[in-house]
């Protein structure tokens, strides 16, 4: 009984927590519909709390006075100080972190739920941008979520590991004396294995991926069978903190809650963050894809070495590896947003330097070994 009063004081004062951050945040906040959203929130955590309240009671125990923690208190100063939006992103990844709290609390499943909920409006809150209507929504949703920017960054980044780990596997070679005809074996091995490792790699990580996004799906659809209400209200908020107005929002939530299909792939998409129709992808095609992406950057050291042996077969190898670096550095500078010249430069750079490492660290094994 005693481990179960401090988990109720402890859920109470969390609760207590929260409604004080987000009432501050209400009265911080000058957008009129953003207001609203951060007051319902903040009656949300206040009725968490009289649950508690109301546990605690009943076990005969007596709540100590409530005084807002350090944490809440400096956030509630950032907001007065330079408004809500300064503290969303910070707040979102605490929300996130919380989000399964109680989880493992048998008399709390039903808070579960709307904590998972309220970790979504605040990411919605944060990361989304208002004036948005519904439909405007699911389509800006999916376009964020299917760019292809992180499809090019994969891409190079892919090509990247294959060049320098191979490049590094044969100067390393290279250096401790071995013949042309070993490092070229030595090199076609590396290639082989690194793209196999990579392929299973990417197939087990899309595939785990996949079944856990199913898990959270399959779970979503129990909510929505046994708590429509509160999913629809969970929309409704989620939808608000996008910036619509509180009755567009809770109208285009009534709607969506008609259509059980469409309210179970509009709850995947807002709150769960997964696209129902792709799970994440492919597994194959994505080991495929990376199977030809580190190969390819891994062919680039190789290759001289089917013509040339000696001096001549590293100069070209470190000629073409540069050569293909510098164009991996300028493949970066499409994602990362610095300049073309400085990403070519310290791509070069850095393989560069990966290489001479492993080409004196093959020199010295030579030695030592001879």
């Amino acid at each position: 009984m005693s481990d179960d009063i401090e988990r109720y004081a402890q859920n109470l004062r969390d609760e207590l927590d929260g409604a004080a951050l987000y009432a501050s945040l209400a009265r911080a906040e000058t957008d009129p519909v953003r207001k609203d959203l951060f007051m319902q929130l903040s009656q949300a955590e206040t009725e968490h709390a009289g649950l508690w309240q109301a546990k605690l009671e009943a076990a005969g125990a007596r709540s100590r006075p409530f005084t807002p923690s350090f944490r809440t208190r400096m956030l509630s100063g950032l907001a007065r100080r330079f408004g809500t939006r300064f503290v969303l992103p910070a707040l979102a990844v605490a929300e996130f972190a919380d989000r399964d709290k109680y989880a493992g609390q048998d008399d709390a499943k039903a808070m579960s739920s709307e904590e998972h909920s309220h970790a979504a409006v605040i990411e919605a809150a944060a990361g989304r941008p208002s004036g948005l209507a519904g439909a405007d929504i699911a389509r800006a949703e999916r376009w964020h979520r299917g760019g292809t920017g992180n499809e090019l960054r994969a891409a190079v980044l892919g090509a990247n590991d294959g060049l320098v780990s191979n490049l590094c596997l044969v100067t390393g070679v290279a250096g401790a004396g071995a013949s042309a005809q070993t490092i070229l074996l030595t090199g076609l091995a590396g290639l082989v294995a690194g793209a196999v490792s990579m392929a299973l790699g990417e197939w087990l990580s899309v595939t785990n991926s996949r079944e856990f996004a199913r898990a959270q799906i399959a779970r979503e659809q129990q909510e929505l069978e046994e708590t429509p209400e509160a999913e629809r209200k969970e929309l409704a908020l989620i939808f608000q903190a996008k910036g619509l107005a509180r009755e567009d929002a809770q109208r285009v939530a009534r709607e969506l809650m008609s259509n059980k299909r469409s309210a179970l792939e509009t709850l995947t998409r807002e709150e769960l963050g997964i696209d129902p129709t792709e799970l994440g992808g492919n597994p194959w095609s994505a080991a495929g894809f990376s199977f030809l992406l580190f190969a390819a950057g891994a062919f680039f050291p190789v290759v001289p070495f089917f013509f040339n042996d000696g001096f001549a077969g590293m100069a070209w190898s470190i000629g073409l590896s540069v050569l293909a670096l510098g164009v991996i550095g300028l493949g970066t500078s499409l994602f990362s947003g610095l300049g073309p010249v400085y990403s070519a430069v310290r791509q070069i750079v850095i393989g560069a330097a990966a290489a001479g490492v492993t080409y004196g660290t093959g020199a010295l094994i030579g030695v030592s070994i001879s």
